[in-house]
Parts: C-alpha cells; structure tokens; sequence
C-alpha cells in the first residue's frame, strides 16, 4: 500500500507485541498520574481488585500481576485520567462550541466532576446541586401521563448491583422500557439460542479452549475487541490445535501474534502464528457458509461414516430431518454466489470440523448485526449439534461479548420482554406490582421519542444517540423530549441533545473507590462465560461531589415514587443487601455474598454444559432457514468497524494501528479489484451511496484485504447509511454490517454534517 496518502500506510508487526506496549506507554504517559495511580493497571483483572471496564473476555487463574491487554490498559487509562471537565470547563465552552468537537475530542477533554444542567438562556451547561437534579427529574417523571413514555436505557459498563436497582425503579415506576447497548450487538444471541439450545450465553468455559480439538473464528476482531483473547488462540496454536477464520477482512489479530507479557518471546524474531487458513466470506454471506458447511458434513457422512453424531441427535435433539432436507436442497451454486467463497474453501472448513472431536466456534458482531443475524446464530448451533459439540470439554459455542457487563446486566433483568416467573419473584421481594406489557428495545426506543410517544430518557451510561444508526433521526427525537438525563464518567455527543429539561450526572468509575453508609463497598460483574465475580475501586474519585451509579439510580427513584416503600437509600448504604434480593429475585446467585467472596467468584447454571436444554420440548432444536436460489449478482456490501483505538462508542484517538491508519477516520477500505473495475484509484474521494439515497459524502477510499464485493468504513461515522428501521425482524438489532451501497466520485459539495463532525479532530 502507497504511504503517499496522508495517514494511510502499512503496519508490518504482529498483534501486541512492541506496538502494543508502546502504546500503552503512550496512554499512560498522556491520560493519568505518573505514581501512585498507574498502580491501577495492576489491580485490573485480580482478585482483589477491579474488572477491566472493557471486553468480557473472562480472566484465567491469576498467576500473573500483569492481567491486562493493550486496549484494557486504554480503557482504564481513559477513566482514571488526570483531565477534568469542571464547572470553569464548561463556562468557557458553550454547548454550540463543543456540538463542534470530535467525539474524541469530547471525552478526551476529561472528567466529569460535577452535576451540570443545561441553560438554554446561556446555551451552557452548568452546575446544579444533586438535591435539585434530583427534583428536576422527578418533576418530570411524575408529570408523565403515562409511566411508558419513559425510556431507561443502560450501557454494559454499569454493574450487577447499580443494574439491577435501575430495572427495580423503572418497573416500580411502571414500565418494562429497557434500551440496551445488547439491542445493537448480541441481541440476536440472546433472541436466537434460547430458542436452539434453551439459554442466551455462550456455553464454553476458558478451560475449554485447552481440549478443544479446533477452533472457529467467525465474524470478529480479537485484537481490537478482546485482545486477551489472543494469549489463548496462541497457547492453541501452539500445541497444535487448527484454528479456522472465516472473515471479510484480513486482521492482524487473527494472523500471528507477540505477548508483551513475554520478553523471551518479545525479542524473538517470530510471533505466534494464530490462523492456519485464513477465509475471507463476502459480507452478509455467513448463512449460505454455514449451510455449505453442513452440506460438506453431510456428504462426508455419506461417504465414510461416523461424521455425524447420531446417538446424540437422536437423544438430544429435535428437527434434524427438516434440517438436513433444507442443507440438501442448496445448490452449491448459490452457497457459493452467496458466500463469496469456493466449494473448495467450504469443504475445507468442513474437513477440519468433521475431523476434530471437540469443537469450538466464536462470532462476534460480524454474525449478529445483520438483518438475518439470529438466524446466523441459530446455523452455527445446528453446525455444532451435527456432531454433538455441547455438553463435553473442548466444545460449545462462544458468542464474543463486547462491554464487560452486557451479559451480566441482562441476567439481573436489564430486558423488554422480561419472563413472569422473574416479575413475581420481584413483586414479592419488593411488595411492588410490575407491568406485564412487554417494553420497548433500542430502536423501538427510538422510534417512539421520534414520534412523540416517549418524552423521557434515562441513561445510565454509554452514548445510545451516538451509538444508534440513523443520527438524523435519532438526534432529532432525543431533542424533542422533557427530559434527558445522561448518568456518565464523561461528557459526550448525547449530552449535548438538549431537551427542555437536560441532565449530565457524573458517576464512579469502575476504578474507583466506593464509599458509602456501611463503608467501602464493592459490585460484581458476569463475563461472557458466566462467571461472576466481584470488583473493587480503589483509585480516589475525581471529585467529592461524584456518586456512584447505585446512588445516583436511587436518588432518581426516590424523586420519581415519593410514595415508594422501597428502602432506597438501605440498599445503597450497603451493597450486599442489593445481592440479598439479587438472589430471591434469581434462584441462580443463591447465597451469593458468600460465594462471590471466594476469589474468581462462581459459575452460573449454563444447562448445555450438562446437555440440559430449556426449551418446551426439553431438547435442543436443529432450526431450518429457508432461502430462495436466487444467484443474481451481489450488490456492494458496506459493513461498519470500529478502529483499534476505540471502544464501541469511545475513541480513544485517531489510529487504528493494526490496518496501517493514522490520525484519521474518514476512510472507506475496499478490494483493489473491486477499485478497478469501478473506475477507482487507491487514495481517491468517494461518495457512498445507499439504495435508499442517504450518501457518505468525502470520504478517501484505499485499497485493503477485504473479500469481493465488500466495504468496510468506522463506526459510527457510517451509522447515518443505515436507516432506523433496518434491523433483524426476530432480535430488532440493526444491520449495522450490511449495508447495499454504490460508489461513486467525490462531488464537490462539503461532506455531510454527521460525518464530518464524528470524523475530524
């Protein structure tokens, strides 16, 4: 790649290694003290300290000080920063002036440290006590004519205690409208394998991936997303253990890999080879992959025998005749038009899979964020079901969750469409009566303050407008409210959607110290292998006036139910009374004070561990997808990514090392070919344009190991090509990577405003 385009080059190294530590250096040196709190990054992932407030990825035994991963020591580093944006701040900037920033520049600007409302008169935000915050919102909440037009959404960094007195006080309140950042990633996991296996997680453990015989990787980026990932794809590949990608884009953490937790191997001129075949399926061609899959699978069991497992199928399972007649009724033709790849590469992957006894297969949003994205899901259960992948070490599916709670948040009923069983339990614990109307997900979420059906929106944590597609719309209907209240460590584009009444409260970080009635307190989180476990801050807050997430929940309520029997400000004092009815509300965390104290915590029930399925019938369900063997050309394929120096919404800075990108985001990557035949040189201005006629305008297109036919551009810059209602019909997720465009060249007009803003510094 030609290094002539500004920003634009090649990155030669592996993932982690000198980069990586590099890296970390650099955020240390720029976000936090130089002494006493860069003792954080110890304490991250230990027993006796914090949990990464990044990925899920769960921690192995602690025999190591240093538990942490480039991308885990920015998110630590971006909360524990020394930077403050104080009331002084905000008196200098006036909410048009900062509607001007970079989202980067947003939140790099620092800390909040302060309750802030926003003035209209002055078009400033500024300071408000927590006494009259509080009495600001609850005005407007008790003023609702009804309790569904408010809207609580929550963020995956919130934890167990914090979420479950937040979904307490919405269904005290009246409502099951519960927004969540799992709507817009894992949302068809949670939706799709309740259904094929009877529960909504993975069912793997991190000891698995020492007996697994293979593992798959589809649809996700490790190096950026879960780096700790890495260490254990390598610790696979080294012992032999074939590890099969299945990828639109070539990305350096699925290729080889260089722990900077290991001299010997940091200063050895090898790094650990991770992928031993590298296949780069066409965006949206997972399904037409997998059904080739199966229909490899089949044809190897016809021709030798003992592929399929048969006792397990027949014991275990429902459906399988169906199944099979639709695997067989797919012409490889369309499996290949569809996928992108050859019936070679498929039987190939098929090979692997049918000769290795224990299996294991990851995806991440890759396979979720498509409009068929549940039904990807539900076809890589009925891959692993063939062969009875479930129930015996080394084998079980992964579904890769992103914030380090998600998971956690909806097991403590963070959801819209919550079970009777779990109400009763509440209504009984709390003496409370909750609504029965199932609630809105995000984009019904949306949908409703958009069109004037929902005039209040609570969130606790993330950047929902920001993190939505359709910024138009969404923008607009997060204007149009009563009342926005943001619950946040830091300032960001959301804040500054003002509604008539507009709220900025600023919360505890995962890092730090928690100090209530009782004392120090702590919380717990669930990684995405249901473990539990606790978490304790200890870095001082970065203002007196700063409050935790449970505090500021409760402080909320009180003002919304004047009336409230709940004890709000008792549970708050101490957090173990909010684990007491965490377990008479969920039978799962019974005597979970105690058993979270143990170090490393415990283990959820997951019935397919144990081959114990909860669907009606009691057996899991091999679950039929038709399709039509259309094989007319395929369109261009534009699918939205996040850079390696970014966290879903948070972009830490404007790199993304690993693809060669430095200190800009208005990039569009392309297939050289694909570049040729439309008339397009590497470097060239492009405008991307969607069927619907919304256009990416400006952008610089370069060339890039990405498959035939296929596009990918930064997240969430290229949100405003997906319109609000393209999402998965079964899991309501939006189809945030695969979005039909067209290319053409850059027209003179200035780039859109969604655009430009989001992506220059």
């Amino acid at each position: 790649m030609s290094d002539q385009i500004k920003g634009v080059g090649d990155y030669k190294g592996p993932a982690g290694g000198w980069g990586a530590l590099g890296a970390v250096a650099r955020t240390v040196r720029t976000q936090m003290k130089t002494s006493t709190d860069t003792r954080a990054l110890l304490q991250m992932n230990q027993p006796d300290g914090f949990d990464c407030p990044g990925c899920a990825w769960p921690d192995p035994k602690h025999t190591s000080s240093f538990e942490f991963c480039e991308n885990g020591a920015k998110a630590v580093t971006w909360e524990a920063t020394v930077k403050r944006v104080d009331p002084d701040f905000f008196a200098r900037h006036s909410a048009t002036e900062l509607w001007s920033w970079s989202d980067h520049q947003l939140e790099d600007a620092g800390r909040l440290t302060t309750p802030l409302r926003y003035d209209p008169q002055t078009d400033h935000f500024v300071p408000v006590s927590w006494e009259e915050a509080f009495a600001r919102a609850g005005a407007v909440m008790q003023a609702l004519p009804q309790a569904d037009m408010a809207e609580f959404y929550c963020s995956g960094r919130a934890s167990n205690e914090a979420a479950f007195l937040y979904q307490l006080f919405a269904r005290a309140f009246g409502t099951n409208n519960f927004p969540d950042c799992s709507n817009m990633c894992h949302e068809a996991t949670s939706t799709g394998l309740p259904v094929s296996i009877g529960i909504g997680k993975g069912t793997v453990t991190l000891e698995d991936f020492d007996d697994a015989d293979a593992i798959f990787c589809i649809g996700h980026n490790p190096g950026t997303n879960h780096p700790r990932m890495l260490a254990t794809l390598a610790a696979a590949s080294k012992r032999g253990a074939p590890i099969i990608v299945a990828n639109p884009m070539r990305e350096r953490g699925l290729e080889r890999f260089k722990s900077p937790q290991h001299m010997t191997e940091m200063f050895s001129p090898h790094a650990t080879p991770l992928a031993s075949a590298y296949h780069q399926v066409g965006i949206g061609g997972d399904l037409a992959m997998l059904k080739g899959m199966m229909k490899a699978v089949f044809a190897l069991e016809d021709a030798r025998g003992d592929v399929l497992d048969h006792d397990f199928i027949a014991r275990h399972t429902e459906g399988f005749a169906g199944l099979k007649a639709d695997i067989e009724a797919a012409s490889w033709d369309w499996i290949e038009a569809s996928s992108g790849l050859s019936r070679e590469a498929i039987e190939s992957m098929a090979q692997v899979y049918a000769s290795a006894k224990n299996v294991i297969i990851c995806y991440g949003m890759g396979i979720t964020q498509h409009k068929n994205g549940t039904q990807n899901v539900q076809a890589i259960a009925n891959l692993l079901l063939l062969r009875g992948n479930f129930g015996r070490p080394g084998a079980g599916i992964c579904p890769l969750r992103g914030h380090s709670n998600v998971q956690g948040d909806r097991t403590v009923g963070i959801t819209e469409l919550p079970a009777e069983a779990m109400l009763a339990r509440l209504d009984t614990a709390f003496g409370i009566t909750s609504p029965r109307k199932h609630g809105h997900n995000a984009v019904e979420a949306l949908t409703a303050m958009r069109e004037g059906r929902s005039k209040v929106l609570i969130a606790l944590g993330g950047n929902l407008a920001v993190a939505m597609p359709d910024p138009e719309a969404c923008f607009a209907a997060v204007r149009s409210l009563d009342l926005s209240v943001n619950i946040l460590t830091k300032f960001n584009r959301t804040c500054l959607l003002t509604a008539k009444e507009t709220l900025v409260l600023p919360c505890l970080g995962r890092t730090e110290l928690d100090l209530q009635a009782a004392g120090p307190q702590w919380v717990t989180v669930e990684d995405s292998m249901s473990m539990v476990h606790a978490s304790r801050g200890k870095l001082a807050p970065p203002s007196p006036l700063v409050r935790s997430e449970p505090a500021i929940v409760a402080g909320l309520a009180k003002a919304s139910l004047p009336h409230t029997a709940i004890d709000w400000d008792g549970l708050v004092g101490n957090y173990d009374l909010i684990r007491n009815k965490i377990e008479e509300v969920y039978p799962d965390f019974r005597d979970f004070n105690e058993r979270v104290r143990v170090p490393g915590g415990f283990s959820l029930t997951v019935g397919p561990r144990n081959r114990v399925w909860n669907t009606p019938s009691g057996k899991a369900q091999f679950l039929v997808h038709p399709h039509t063997e259309e094989t007319q050309a395929r369109p261009l394929l534009l699918t939205t990514i996040r850079s390696h120096d970014q966290y879903n919404t948070t972009i830490y800075s404007l790199d993304d090392r690993y693809r060669g990108v430095t200190g800009r985001r208005d990039i569009i990557f392309a297939n050289e070919v694909d570049m040729d035949m439309l008339g397009l040189a590497h470097g060239d201005k492009v405008d991307v344009t969607t069927t619907a006629g919304r256009t990416l305008k400006g952008f610089t297109i370069v060339r890039h190991a990405i498959a035939r036919g296929s596009l990918a551009a930064y997240y969430p810059e290229a949100n405003c090509l997906v319109p609000l209602e393209d999402f998965d019909p079964a899991s309501g997720t939006p189809a945030y990577k695969s979005i039909p465009v067209s290319l053409a060249p850059a027209r003179e007009d200035a780039p859109g405003e969604t655009a430009a803003v989001m992506a220059t510094a």
